[in-house]
């Protein structure tokens, strides 16, 4: 069961402006770039970002419902700002995750806790096809 939507509306408000200036350098933090899938407006969010394999993993705090969530499936893609890197991301999918291996213990107990079972999982573009890709769609293959 995600958190109560009340809590998203404090973080929004008071925690997401207290952590935004350093949630691009942080560990397990990033800015996530995403656009409005009716406004188009450009939108900038702390959230906690966890490297798997080939991309990155958000677990959906507040579920699968919430506006970011949408925006960046219906753009088939996002930016993340992790260490001071622009990241482009690619192929979000919504994964129900028990086991939570990616994250870090102390992360792993809390989402346990708080029964938050969703995760988005999306691919990193690799560095050199980043600028390829439009929208979020991946470039097509590369020559071989």
């Amino acid at each position: 069961m995600p958190l109560p939507a009340r809590m998203g509306r404090f973080n929004r408000h008071v925690t997401n402006r207290l952590t935004r200036p350093l949630a691009g350098w942080l560990p397990g933090f990033a800015i996530l770039t995403h656009k409005g899938r009716r406004s188009g407006r450009t939108y900038r969010i702390p959230i906690n970002a966890f490297r798997d394999g080939t991309g990155y993993v958000f677990a959906l705090t507040y579920g699968a419902e919430t506006d970011w969530v949408r925006n960046v499936l219906a753009a088939g893609g996002a930016e993340i700002e992790n260490r001071g890197r622009h990241i482009r991301l690619t192929n979000p999918r919504i994964v129900t995750d028990t086991a939570k291996h990616w994250a870090p213990l102390p992360v792993r107990l809390a989402l346990r806790l708080f029964g938050v079972p969703q995760i988005m999982r999306l691919t990193r573009v690799p560095a050199g096809r980043a600028a390829d890709v439009a929208g979020g769609q991946p470039a097509p293959p590369a020559a071989s």
